[in-house]
């Protein structure tokens, strides 16, 4: 049986605090297949930051198992990094650095040799629609071209999993179309396993083969958008907005507000 891409179980974590331990993670369990798209969501406080935060070895556990991509996660994270890209939230581009720039960077990071960085980096920016903007600096990007090199950026090292942390905030209906169909291509032309998490439930709906639902530090709910709409909706053809109400009792902000998490 092919060993899933990511396999965690029993996660956790507690930040001791003057005031006391705080139990963010409080034993978290779930699976990834390789060539998933898994939409990780939960509202605020839920511990899915945190969560992502460990399975990117940016934040130890406190407790339990994971393996990433076939590496510990505990006993091998430098193993895991050379196996995942991240695709943070809120970017870490430099506006005075050309996009090239940016891209042979992070190959240079990952231990490619400068010819091997500068190749790789004309291949993203050709796979990615960035060709014709290698010389221009990150500064004078549309929001849709920030997002995509970002994306190109978590590419680099050809990553087994690739985490895309809120992808399309901020972006216009436009670029999120955009990112959707990056999304489906990257996984259908490299066999990636991407874990998602949007504020956008019908992102989620969209793009995501199941979906983990974490609250209280725990799962609390995980299924194929399908399945949780029917089982918590009453109907497989409602919204998956409806859904994550009924799991999680969260009222929305109003029509299709994004969902914290």
């Amino acid at each position: 049986m092919p060993t899933p891409a990511i396999d965690v179980r029993g996660l956790t974590r507690t930040f001791d605090l003057k005031t006391g331990p705080v139990h963010a993670v409080r034993g978290i369990d779930l699976a990834a297949e390789r060539g998933e798209i898994l939409g990780f969501l939960g509202p605020n406080g839920a511990g899915k930051t945190t969560t992502i935060r460990m399975l990117t070895t940016l934040l130890p556990p406190t407790g339990g198992e994971a393996t990433i991509a076939g590496r510990d996660l505990r006993r091998d994270p430098a193993g895991v990094r050379r196996r995942i890209g991240y695709v943070a939230q809120a970017g870490g581009l430099d506006p005075a650095c050309s996009v090239r720039e940016e891209l042979v960077t992070q190959g240079r990071l990952h231990r490619l040799p400068r010819p091997e960085a500068r190749e790789r980096a004309a291949e993203l920016a050709a796979d990615l629609a960035l060709g014709d903007l290698l010389e221009r600096p990150t500064a004078a990007l549309s929001g849709g071209q920030r997002r995509r090199l970002e994306i190109a950026l978590g590419l680099v090292n050809r990553p087994e999993v690739l985490f895309l942390d809120e992808p399309t905030t901020g972006l216009d209906p436009g670029g999120r179309a955009e990112l959707w169909e990056l999304v489906r291509r990257i996984r259908a032309e490299h066999g990636t396993t991407l874990v998602l998490t949007t504020h956008y439930l019908d992102e989620a709906d969209a793009l995501a083969d199941r979906v983990v639902v974490v609250d209280a530090g725990t799962v609390v709910a995980a299924g194929s958008p399908a399945d949780l709409k029917a089982r918590h909706a009453g109907d497989p053809a409602a919204s998956l907005q409806d859904a994550f109400l009924a799991i999680t009792g969260r009222a929305p902000a109003g029509e299709n507000a994004p969902i914290a998490i």
